[in-house]
């Protein structure tokens, strides 16, 4: 047993670092695919402006150019990327201990995992993501939904919204306003997102016969499976990602609709109905396919090129 857990744990630290670049290259692509299609789901979610994503979408380009599809991209270049890299690091490390049990529990199988267990392995990832993915996506959402002229600015950039909310409000009530939430929704989507992969990935192998290894799975495949399993993240997690937008863009104090996450789930309801916490799905999942696809392909690939 204890020769299993050796070699299981051998090179976990330069396996883990490989992992977070991987992680970190999938992010960049992550970002650069999928902010045009983010800011258009972040306007559906926080105004009642456009009737559609596609009227949401040409409003932006004329009434504020094609770069507006870009605005906020500094912070989650940045930010998302790192996110991604932590999300692969920890999912990675998180297999890596459930194989070790599993070795340690049967000896004589292999450590592979059960799909409860990669579903715990990517909910760790995206706990563990939280504490990055909570302010990067809050600034991302007040550049987003900040007006266009710019007298009517609030922030002058990402530094510039940082310093205001922790000034003014905290870190706990400012910086971090709607973690509550931000912890379900990223528990639910990465435990999903992670499985579904895995257990896309799983059943390719199986399919391609005895001998077959993960490394013969072609490109197109893994980015196919990887756009899928983004489907699959954002259909179990949106209504948490909704109520995170609205607590994310809501005002501080006397301007303030929301007095908590419970509250903004009870007023969306009322108003909105189940209806409400779908708004801008259409565009979200357009997104998630190509976004989701780069991601998985970038990083399996960057995996496989550093052996």
């Amino acid at each position: 047993m204890a020769d299993a857990e050796a070699e299981l744990e051998a090179g976990g630290v330069g396996r883990t670092l490989k992992d977070l670049f991987a992680g970190a290259a999938g992010g960049v692509a992550q970002v650069l695919l999928g902010q045009p299609f983010d800011i258009v789901k972040v306007r559906l979610q926080t105004t009642t402006e456009y009737s559609n994503a596609v009227d949401a979408a040409s409003k932006i380009y004329k009434n504020e150019g094609p770069l507006a599809f870009y605005k906020g991209t500094l912070t989650p270049l940045i930010g998302i990327g790192a996110c991604v890299s932590v999300q692969f690091g920890a999912f990675h490390y998180a297999r890596r201990r459930f194989e070790t049990r599993n070795a340690l529990a049967s000896p004589h199988g292999p450590p592979t995992l059960s799909y409860t267990q990669y579903y715990l392995a990517g909910a760790f990832a995206g706990l563990t993501n939280t504490a990055l993915s909570s302010p990067i996506e809050h600034i991302r959402i007040r550049l987003q939904t900040q007006p266009h002229a710019a007298a009517a600015r609030l922030y002058t950039g990402p530094l510039d919204c940082i310093s205001q909310l922790t000034r003014r409000h905290g870190l706990a009530r400012g910086l971090y306003r709607g973690t509550a939430v931000t912890v379900l929704r990223e528990a639910q989507a990465y435990g999903t997102w992670f499985l579904a992969f895995e257990w896309m990935m799983a059943a390719e192998v199986r399919r391609a016969g005895v001998g077959a290894k993960r490394e013969d799975v072609p490109a197109w495949k893994i980015a196919a499976y990887g756009g899928l399993a983004g489907e699959a993240l954002w259909i179990s997690s949106y209504p948490f990602d909704v109520v995170k937008s609205k607590m994310q863009s809501d005002g501080f104090g006397e301007k303030s609709r929301y007095k908590s996450m419970r509250d903004c789930f009870a007023q969306t309801w009322r108003a909105e109905g189940a209806r409400g916490f779908w708004k801008g799905i259409g565009p979200t999942l357009l997104r998630a396919m190509p976004v989701s696809a780069g991601t998985f392909a970038v990083v399996e690939m960057t995996m496989r090129a550093m052996g």
